[in-house]
């Protein structure tokens, strides 16, 4: 299964999530290309355009944690130049930088806020106009003796049905039940919730079903000077909202290699897409999987995921994460589009036919990316296939509700 950041939309502290290179799987395409894959008979697609020869490389490494407030942070392109670097904290405030004149390198302007998770994106062009794309993550160092919650969703952000309250924290906790007294999470109109604990640092909360469309969501962090750990202490007391969009639970059926796109009151069927999944050798993860970020074009590269040489495409279209391990729902425009519908070829991400430079809002994984939010649920389906940790991105869900509670500090 591919990999890829951090996940954690960008609040979450993610050691392990992000990867240097922003990590997915690709779907097959024809031979010699990342896949390997034979072509449809009589099929004759036309060569992809040439990658960008452009080559970024970031500082820190992508899921890097306790990076000093001076750095070193850094981005630089080889082959190319520089056309946008974002360098932005949970709550999307930009930190200025400076690209150098000659376009090759990129730097903030000062020090980094302590105790902040960051997402660092990079954009650059190499002389015949083809652009690469890096996205990497990071979280500078928290106070001595002190620790503080990262967060998913965003505050004041619109989200799917299937968003739990998911926090982070910056350092192991070994007093949950008092950690988990400082946070509650509220509903409008009410709805009962339950917390649970994955591992020492992980805390999240949700209803025993996906929430209504239109829930408002209050989480109120009052954990100042809680003592989550021998001489360790909160320093935040703060609230976070967000609302429930509308409704939209998809079905993805591996073995007929459809997603349907179900929204609104009695899931009414919106449309059904043509997928590839993962291959015999690479399944896709079956279970309810939700999508966290997303992004309008990125990099998937196989050797961050332990595949060597397979595969690396700096231009992935409408990649939505699924898991933090790297399965994305996200465009191909390399494959064979005789795959889309009929066989599963990929490394374990759902691939469905799209066109180069993620522009396209015509293509079926441009109109997935055009109707999806973060929250939104995909419940994959097939007879073969590993199911998903439910501990692997916002697999919440995936939890029966007995031992979702039984896994509170406070049951």
């Amino acid at each position: 299964m591919l990999r890829r950041v951090g996940m954690w939309a960008r609040r979450a502290v993610v050691a392990g999530w992000c990867l240097a290179v922003l990590a997915g799987c690709a779907g097959g395409g024809p031979p010699g290309g990342p896949d390997g894959d034979a072509a449809v008979p009589g099929a004759s697609p036309a060569p992809p355009p040439p990658p960008s020869r452009a080559v970024l490389t970031a500082l820190p490494a992508d899921g890097a944690q306790d990076v000093p407030p001076e750095g070193p942070v850094r981005v630089t392109a080889a082959q190319g130049r520089l056309v946008s670097v974002r360098l932005a904290d949970a709550r999307g405030t930009e930190l200025p930088g400076t690209i150098s004149p000659d376009g090759a390198a990129w730097t903030p302007d000062g020090p980094l806020p302590l105790g902040t998770a960051f997402t660092l994106d990079a954009v650059a062009e190499d002389d015949q106009g083809q652009r690469a794309a890096q996205h990497s993550a990071f979280s500078t160092v928290a106070r001595a003796h002190t620790f503080v919650a990262f967060f998913t969703p965003e505050d004041g952000s619109t989200v799917g049905v299937g968003m739990p309250v998911s926090l982070r924290f910056s350092r192991p906790i070994t007093d949950r039940a008092a950690v988990e007294r400082a946070v509650r999470v509220s509903a409008d109109p009410p709805v009962p919730v339950a917390a649970h604990w994955f591992g020492d640092q992980r805390l999240d909360v949700r209803p025993q079903r996906y929430w209504a469309a239109g829930t408002k969501v209050t989480v109120a962090l009052r954990l100042k000077d809680v003592q989550g750990a021998p001489g360790g202490f909160g320093t935040q007391n703060r609230d976070l909202h967000f609302t429930v969009g509308r409704a939209q639970v998809s079905t993805v059926d591996l073995d007929a290699h459809t997603l349907t796109v179900r929204a609104g009151p009695g899931g009414k069927m919106l449309k059904v897409l043509k997928v590839s999944g993962g291959s015999p050798e690479h399944p896709t993860y079956r279970g309810v999987l939700v999508v966290s970020e997303k992004y309008r074009v990125t990099r998937m590269n196989s050797q961050t995921v332990g595949m060597g040489d397979e595969y690396d495409i700096k231009d992935v279209p409408h990649a939505m994460r699924l898991t933090a391990s790297g399965t994305f729902v996200h465009g191909n425009y390399w494959a064979d589009p005789g795959v889309f519908g009929t066989a599963n070829t990929s490394h374990g991400c759902i691939g469905l036919a799209d066109v180069k430079g993620g522009a396209s809002k015509d293509s079926p994984a441009g109109w997935l990316f055009e109707h999806t939010i973060p929250g939104d649920v995909l419940e994959v389906r097939a007879s073969a296939g590993d199911f998903v940790p439910p501990s692997n991105g916002l697999g919440d869900w995936n939890v029966p509700w007995d031992q979702w509670v039984a896994g509170s500090a406070l049951r």
